[in-house]
């Protein structure tokens, strides 16, 4: 019998690809890098040729931000960003860089860094410090880094586990995710707060490990898998005891969802659903009339909503909004939907970092002149790209929700 490479035929679906183009349409990279071949000629077309000699990979993948996008615009939902992810991981040419190591390592770069905090944010800030990481390491020294929090988010909750565990009958497991563990701790705590206003306890899962987002896109594949079959055990674990996983990291959230199984290899379908956006789990809940949020009669803010690239690929861009959209001292402003050019560690990178800047031009622009007193977004990495290129402060829609409710009316009307 023939193997797969003899039929040419690949595991992804490139053979339903009709050659309609939208996908390079759609393409971010494409727009502001004319040596990146594009979607369709680095996933689809490319791939027949890969399949019968490896040598025509083209280098040029290296480009792809894997954000989805041509995937969502693609008619027959071929699976453009997984081949393109696939192949960089197949036919890319030497280990990645210590550099990529290095950023794609978040678990250890975020242990070391939260131990001595203050000197770390202090020394990221400082302009030799930079110069010299943008020489040696090609981390551009335009990039401003994201502050390290002093204490783990997993350090604090340990003091109120208990009251999570004893003092409600209702429970949800809480994937928090690097970004909350050791950067910014508060959209955990905020988290909390809104789940205990409607009724709900939160536990932190068994031993999780980082999703593998940043290992996947930097090539640490072996490293990736090994966290993403703890976490899958873990959130294995959860389900079995009643729990839904909720993320406030969309990317987390699509990471652990599609990327396992198309691009890992990893079986997770016995619980992908019981894995879900936090704000889609709230939404669910006030939709099906099982829960209810009350908001504080004082609050008034404009606020202009980013869809990030995978939250649009979830398909749940309603869910946060149509909360925002709950809150009746707001003014909402739906941002025209731009990728903002980070795309997680992409940007740090001093080869990339132009194409970066220039990626997310359109959205910088629009955010500016919406006049909004801070931009929503269920994604870190974006939020410290436009914070870092508009200095509009970016908040998750959780943290709005956080501030924006009256927590005393809350529980009495989910009791």
């Amino acid at each position: 019998m023939m193997d797969l490479q003899q039929q040419n035929i690949s595991d992804n679906n490139f053979e339903s690809c009709i050659k309609c183009t939208i996908c390079t349409v759609y393409c971010p990279v494409t727009a502001v890098n004319p040596d990146y071949p594009g979607p369709k000629q680095a996933g689809p077309d490319g791939e027949r040729y890969r399949l019968k000699r490896p040598y025509f990979y083209d280098e040029a993948l290296k480009y792809c931000l894997n954000c989805k996008r041509c995937e969502v615009a693609c008619p027959n939902n071929v699976k453009i960003g997984d081949i393109i992810q696939s192949a960089r991981i197949k036919y890319a040419k030497g280990r990645p860089s210590l550099r990529d190591s290095m950023l794609a390592d978040t678990d250890a770069m975020g242990t070391m860094a939260t131990t001595m905090a203050p000197l770390v944010n202090f020394t990221l800030g400082l302009r030799p410090v930079k110069l010299i990481m943008d020489k040696v390491l090609k981390i551009d020294d335009r990039r401003t880094f994201p502050k390290y929090a002093s204490e783990r988010f997993e350090t604090w909750y340990r003091r109120h586990a208990a009251r999570q565990q004893e003092s409600f009958g209702k429970t949800v497991s809480y994937f928090h995710g690097c970004y909350v563990n050791y950067n910014y701790p508060q959209l955990g705590k905020d988290l909390i707060k809104v789940m205990n206003a409607l009724g709900y306890g939160v536990r932190l899962l068994d031993h999780e490990k980082c999703c593998g987002v940043a290992k996947i896109a930097n090539r640490c594949v072996d490293e990736a898998t090994r966290d993403g079959e703890k976490n899958l055990k873990a959130i294995r674990k959860a389900v079995a005891a009643g729990d839904d996983v909720i993320a406030t990291s969309s990317t987390c959230c699509f990471t652990m969802r599609d990327e396992y199984p198309h691009v890992l290899g990893l079986d997770n379908a016995d619980v992908r659903d019981s894995i879900m956006l936090a704000t889609r789990f709230i939404y669910d809940l006030i939709d099906s009339g099982k829960g209810k949020l009350v908001f504080r009669s004082d609050y008034r803010k404009k606020i202009a909503y980013h869809v990030p690239c995978h939250m649009e690929k979830l398909g749940w861009t309603i869910c946060s909004t149509s909360l925002l959209r709950m809150i009746p001292g707001v003014e909402f402003i739906n941002l025209i939907s731009h990728c903002c050019g980070i795309a997680g560690t992409y940007g740090f990178k001093k080869e990339y970092y132009d194409y970066s800047q220039a990626i997310g031009a359109p959205l910088f622009k629009d955010i500016l002149q919406s006049g909004c007193d801070f931009v929503a977004c269920d994604c870190e990495t974006c939020k410290w790209q436009i914070e870092m290129s508009t200095g509009v402060e970016v908040l998750n829609p959780i943290s709005v929700l956080a501030e924006a409710i009256d927590v005393e009316a809350t529980q009495r009307a989910n009791l």
